[in-house]
């Protein structure tokens, strides 16, 4: 690339983890590795460290699509993250900024619920607004098993059926994520073919911010110009290595994925 070659950009809309373990820091992270420029509008603060989530404050509506506008007139955007939402007012906002893409970029929707150490970080009432607002415009959807069953209505479905399930509120692709699966697959379902995306699974890894990791991943990949599916299993890939290689020894709860290279020591 040239001095003057503006490189792809991807805007993350998501809420910010004072641990710099997942949310918007893990994100940016993430785009980096992944040779894009990273953008951001942030929905929340929370005080946040590898225990637990002690305090969130959200950013008001008007600030949430003041900051997408922001990028979007000047700087531009070839791919969107969405990750925490938390409230209803905050989902409407970031439908509303919505409108202000061009036609065809591509949209990421990680519908972040819960928190790796547990605590909730979306409210029980934006449930429906997540669905209706902004899930039935994602271009993927990238839940967990326990995201993908809520989303679904449904607390025993696993497979192509939940697949199936939670691709009809309407996102073109959905990949149900495979770490907290019994079998480290992720799933990828496009309304006409499910594929399996295996991997290893390394439960001595630290797992703090790997959907983070893997949705931004995958926007940044989009961004570069890949198809849904090869962006997929890039992105499992790269999240993969990224547990593999987790912090562990920061903080005493989950400690953060590893996507830069910090740790200095490789298996």
């Amino acid at each position: 690339m040239s001095a003057t070659a503006r490189p792809p950009v991807c805007l993350s809309i998501a809420g910010s983890d004072s641990g710099g373990g997942a949310g918007i820091q893990a994100d940016l992270k993430a785009f980096a590795a992944a040779r894009v420029h990273g953008t951001t509008a942030i929905t929340a603060i929370t005080a946040q460290n590898t225990v637990a989530v002690t305090a969130v404050e959200a950013v008001s509506p008007r600030m949430i699509v003041e900051q997408v506008r922001a990028v979007v007139d000047d700087i531009g955007v070839d791919a969107v993250k969405i990750g925490m939402l938390g409230s209803v007012a905050s989902t409407h906002a970031v439908a509303q900024a919505l409108d202000l893409l061009s036609a065809g970029i591509p949209v990421v929707v990680d519908p972040v619920m819960v928190a790796e150490s547990g605590s909730r970080l979306l409210d029980p009432d934006a449930q429906t607004a997540l669905i209706e607002l902004v899930i039935a415009r994602a271009t993927v959807l990238t839940p967990n098993l326990a995201e993908a069953r809520v989303l679904a209505g449904d607390d025993t479905l696993d497979g192509e059926e939940l697949a199936r399930a939670v691709h009809a509120l309407g996102a073109g692709v959905v990949i149900v994520t495979g770490g907290h699966r019994e079998a480290a697959v992720d799933l990828f379902f496009d309304g006409a073919r499910l594929v399996e995306l295996s991997g290893p699974r390394h439960p001595g890894g630290a797992a703090h911010g790997s959907g983070c990791t893997h949705s931004s991943t995958l926007a940044a990949r989009l961004a570069h110009g890949d198809d849904p599916l090869s962006a997929a299993r890039a992105a499992r890939r790269v999240a993969s290595r990224a547990v593999r290689d987790g912090l562990r020894a920061i903080g005493a709860g989950a400690g953060p994925v590893d996507v830069t290279g910090l740790r200095p020591s490789r298996t």
